[in-house]
Parts: C-alpha cells; sequence; structure tokens
C-alpha cells in the first residue's frame, strides 16, 4: 500500500483566542486531526496554518500533498483567493483530494468547487445530541461503522442546506431538536474528489471521538489519487465545476 501524503489545514484561531477549545485541543485540531492519522493510516502528515506565509500552502507543499483537509470558521475572507484558485486547481487538474470539515461549507474553497454561496443553511449552538446516521453502508467512507454514532453534545446544523445535490450521500444526521442535515457529501471535480463532513464545532471535544476520526480516515483513502480515481475506462476524466467561469 502506498503512503498517502496528507496535508491538514486549520486556521488555528479558535484555539488560541478562546481558552475552552485550547483546552480541548492545547496543539490545535489540526494535530488533533494529524496525529489520529498518524497512528492510524498509511500516510504522511503535514500541518498548515492561516497564519503561515502563504497559509501554509505554498507550491511546494501542494504539489506534495494527495489529500488536503481544511478546517475554518471565522477568517474564512482572511484566506487570499490566489490560494483559494490553487487549491482549486490542485483538486479539479491534478486530482488532489480534498475533506471540508464543519464550519468549512462557508468557506471560499468550497464554495469555489462547488459553484455557489454554501453558507445558508440552520444552526442552533446549545449542545444537542446528534446521531449521524450511515445512509450508504457499501461506502468506502462508511466502512467500519454500525447503523449510525451518536455525538453527545454538538453544534446543530439543519436544512435547507443550499449546496448542489452530491454526487454520493453517505450520512443523515438527526438533532434533538428535530432537524436533520445532509451531513456526509462526495462530489467529483474534474480530476478531483471532495467530502465534506459536518461533525466539528470546536468548543465540544468533536476530534477526539473515535467515529469521527475512523470516518476521516476512510475518506482520505477514498479521496487519495491513488485510491481509485480512475473511470471504467482506466482514465482520469475530468468532468468541470459547476460556475468555473
Amino acid at each position: 500500500m502506498m503512503t498517502i501524503r496528507v496535508t491538514v489545514w486549520n486556521e488555528y484561531r479558535h484555539e488560541k483566542q478562546n481558552e475552552l477549545v485550547a483546552s480541548i485541543y492545547p496543539e490545535g485540531i489540526h494535530n488533533a486531526i494529524g496525529n489520529y492519522l498518524k497512528t492510524n493510516e498509511p500516510v504522511e502528515v503535514r500541518t498548515a496554518t492561516l497564519d503561515e506565509p502563504d497559509h501554509g500552502l505554498t507550491d511546494e507543499v501542494l504539489a506534495s500533498t494527495d489529500v488536503l483537509i481544511w478546517w475554518g470558521h471565522i477568517a474564512h475572507d482572511e484566506v487570499r483567493d490566489d490560494i483559494v484558485e490553487k487549491v482549486r486547481d490542485r483538486v479539479v487538474s491534478d486530482g488532489m483530494g480534498l475533506i471540508v470539515l464543519h464550519s468549512g461549507h462557508a468557506s471560499k474553497l468550497f464554495e469555489r468547487l462547488l459553484g455557489t454561496k454554501t453558507g445558508t443553511l440552520k444552526w442552533r449552538d446549545d449542545g444537542e445530541r446528534e446521531r449521524v446516521w450511515v445512509i450508504e453502508h457499501g461506502h468506502p467512507i462508511a466502512e467500519g461503522l454500525g447503523d449510525y454514532f451518536e455525538i453527545p453534545k454538538e453544534e446543530m446544523y439543519g436544512e435547507r442546506f443550499e449546496i448542489p445535490a452530491p454526487d454520493e450521500l453517505v450520512f443523515i444526521s438527526w438533532f434533538e431538536g428535530g432537524e436533520v442535515f445532509r451531513s456526509g457529501c462526495c462530489y467529483r471535480r474534474g480530476k478531483g474528489k471532495l467530502f465534506y463532513f459536518r461533525p466539528g464545532h470546536e468548543t465540544f471535544p468533536i476530534y477526539h471521538q473515535p467515529e469521527v476520526l475512523k470516518v476521516i480516515g476512510n475518506a482520505v483513502r477514498w479521496a487519495a489519487p491513488i485510491a481509485g480515481a480512475a473511470t471504467r475506462s482506466g482514465r482520469m476524466e475530468p468532468i468541470e465545476p459547476i460556475g468555473k467561469n
């Protein structure tokens, strides 16, 4: 099995500004995810953060990344447009995988790849129980999971979620207040694979929960170019993303 090169990108702002978040993720959300992957998956991991030069996403870093994991929340507007375009081109033209987590749904990068504004949804931060239902048990991202898993306390996201219809929908979430949400969405953009995974509010220990981390690990293997991105003909056939121009 070939080693997958993963870059975990994080704003790394909440951990510096909020004592509660710092107590949950003393090394940052990026290292919580990265340390799990290094221990449990066939990967090489580097991290990158918003305040590094070029947001840590230099040409050299991107060229040596098979899968990029993206976590952002309060500083979407600070991400440079030219960096967004470089990342988008790596996905569409070169087949780099992308995993967008939680509030990354409102990032410039996610919206650029999906071709629409994706920040519209219902939300409520009351620490409600979330039940994440697996609706495609045969999908590689759901490997090793049962019918569902629960997150004891989480921020609620509810429909309508303004996204294009996913190519594959792997998870749907239910919350105590009765709302549901499309929480595991797969897309193909050009040569690359994109997975959006909803759980991950920073004030709860979501990235210490085994099932959540397992999903991310599964998604890394699914999204990597070496994990079978070829079509039936054996060739990579680019699909132009919505709203490219």
